[in-house]
């Protein structure tokens, strides 16, 4: 006798910053979850640090049968706030997002990027402003300043900088 199945993939809302208790818990319970993760440079204690964060913060994919799984334990799941609703129904997400999901290839998103305006604040220089040229290391960067008509390098702590927007 076949058994009918109704597997499709469903949207969790997890508490501000709970997405990775959420999803230990939720896989503890046997749920097939997914919770995509990217690389991103931010500065800790005064260094660049490579991190991994969630691709979309709060929330994580759960794949969910119809018929077959006991939903109830979900929303008493630590570090989960809800299932995401419209018109009171769990709304699945079409197996084409997932798809893209999963191919997603985990690219680091940098902090700075060769090109980017940003200023130097330091006791000496307040508010002068440089183009990111590269890093020096983990703790300074390479930036390309224009004095007096001309084009000089210098190394600066990458907690001396502050990229400035982007102008399209």
């Amino acid at each position: 006798m076949q058994t009918v199945t109704e597997k499709r993939w469903y949207l969790v809302q997890c508490k501000p910053r709970q997405d990775l208790r959420a999803l230990a818990n939720l896989q503890q319970q046997h749920y097939e979850c997914l919770l995509p993760m990217r690389q991103v440079e931010r500065i800790s204690q005064g260094t660049l640090q490579l991190r991994s964060e969630p691709l979309f913060p709060g929330y994580l994919f759960i794949e969910l049968d119809t018929l077959q799984d006991n939903w109830m334990p979900i929303r008493s799941t630590r570090g989960v706030s809800q299932m995401v609703r419209f018109d009171n129904e769990p709304l699945p997400v079409p197996q084409s997002v997932i798809a893209g999901v999963r191919s997603h290839t985990s690219a680091v998103i940098r902090l700075l990027q060769p090109g980017d305006r940003v200023r130097i604040s330091t006791s000496e220089s307040v508010g002068v402003e440089a183009i990111f040229e590269a890093r020096d290391g983990t703790e300074r960067v390479i930036l390309l300043l224009n004095l007096l008509q001309r084009d000089s390098r210098v190394s600066v702590p990458v907690t001396h900088i502050q990229r400035l927007a982007r102008h399209s």
